[in-house]
C-alpha cells in the first residue's frame, strides 16, 4: 500500500454494496480507523479482514490522532472508515484529513455508498441543485429557526434525522413550509424495510404517525425547494418579509417592505399569500 491516509466508504445497510477496491484496502493498510469500532468489527469478519482497528471519533482525546500521524510518518497506511456509508459526511474526520494534509501526507478518497446520494437518486425530485443540511438542532425552537431560514430555497433541501425526532421534525416542516409543499421520506436505505415515500408534507405526517414502523431506523428527509411565485424577490427581502409577517398582520409586513424597497405592496402580500404563512 502507498503510504497514505485513506477514507474508505463502507455499506450503509447492504454488505454487498461494498466495493472491491474498499476492501483491498481495508485488507493492505497498517491500520484501520474507525467511529465504532464494536460496529465496524462486524463489516470486517465478514469479510475475513484481520486487521488492526483503533477508535477515531470527535470525541477522541488525541492519542488515536497521535498513532496515526506516527504511523504515517514512518512511511505507513491508515484507512478511516465511519459506521456506514461515506466518511465526513455529518461523521468526524475533517480535522484528521486537514491536519494530515497540513503535515504533507497524501489523503485518498475510496468512494461508495453515501445515504444522501442513494436517497436522492430515489426521491423523485429536482436533483440539479440540492443543498445538504446534515441534522437539524434538537431544540424545537433552534428547528424551527433553521427551518424559517431555508422556507425560501429554491433548491432541493436534504436532511438526516433520528428516529425519535422524525414525527416532530415532519409537523415543524409542516408548519414552516406549508401542508403541500412535497417531500420524501428515505428510511433504512438497502435495508430489509426499506422505504421510499414521496407525498405532501401533511400526507408524511399521517403517514409516520399512523404508522410506528417508519419511527425507526436510519432516515434521509427530501424538500421540494421553494417554487417562484408571480412575485421575485430576493432572498434578503423575502426573508425580511416573513420575519414581519410573523409578528404583525400580512398586510402591514407588506406596506413596511413596500416602503423601503420599492416594491408594490400589493404584490409582496401576494407573496405572503402564496407561500402560506398567513
Amino acid at each position: 500500500m502507498e503510504s497514505g491516509l485513506y477514507i474508505v466508504a463502507t455499506p450503509i445497510g447492504n454488505l454487498g454494496d461494498i466495493s472491491s477496491r474498499a476492501i483491498e484496502v481495508l485488507r493492505g493498510v497498517d491500520l484501520i480507523a474507525a467511529e465504532d469500532t464494536r460496529h465496524s468489527q462486524r463489516l470486517l469478519q465478514h469479510y475475513a479482514i484481520d486487521n488492526r482497528l483503533i477508535p477515531y471519533h470527535d470525541h477522541s482525546d488525541g492519542r488515536s490522532q497521535d498513532r496515526i500521524c506516527e504511523l504515517l510518518a514512518a512511511g505507513g497506511s491508515v484507512a478511516l472508515i465511519s459506521d456506514a456509508g461515506t466518511p465526513l459526511i455529518s461523521d468526524p474526520g475533517y480535522r484528521l484529513v486537514r491536519d494530515m494534509q497540513a503535515r504533507g501526507y497524501m489523503v485518498r478518497p475510496v468512494p461508495g455508498p453515501s445515504a444522501v446520494i442513494a436517497a436522492l437518486s430515489v426521491c423523485g425530485l429536482p436533483t440539479d441543485s440540492f443543498r445538504f443540511e446534515g441534522f437539524l438542532p434538537a431544540k424545537p425552537g433552534t428547528r424551527e429557526n433553521s427551518l424559517r431560514a431555508l422556507a425560501d430555497e429554491a433548491a432541493t433541501l436534504v436532511f438526516y434525522e433520528a428516529p425519535h425526532r422524525i414525527a416532530d421534525t415532519l409537523q415543524a416542516m409542516l408548519r414552516v413550509f406549508g401542508g403541500e409543499r412535497e417531500a420524501v421520506l428515505a428510511r433504512e436505505i438497502t435495508k430489509t424495510f426499506e422505504t421510499v415515500r414521496r407525498a405532501s408534507l401533511a400526507g408524511l405526517v399521517d403517514f409516520v404517525s399512523s404508522d410506528a414502523n417508519q419511527q425507526k431506523g436510519e432516515i434521509v428527509l427530501i424538500v421540494a425547494g421553494q417554487v417562484a411565485s408571480d412575485t421575485t424577490l430576493d432572498a434578503a427581502t423575502a426573508r425580511l418579509l416573513r420575519a414581519l409577517a410573523r409578528e404583525l398582520p400580512a398586510k402591514k409586513a407588506a406596506a413596511l417592505v413596500a416602503e423601503h424597497s420599492g416594491l408594490r405592496k400589493k404584490d409582496l402580500y401576494n407573496y405572503l399569500l402564496s407561500v402560506k404563512e398567513h
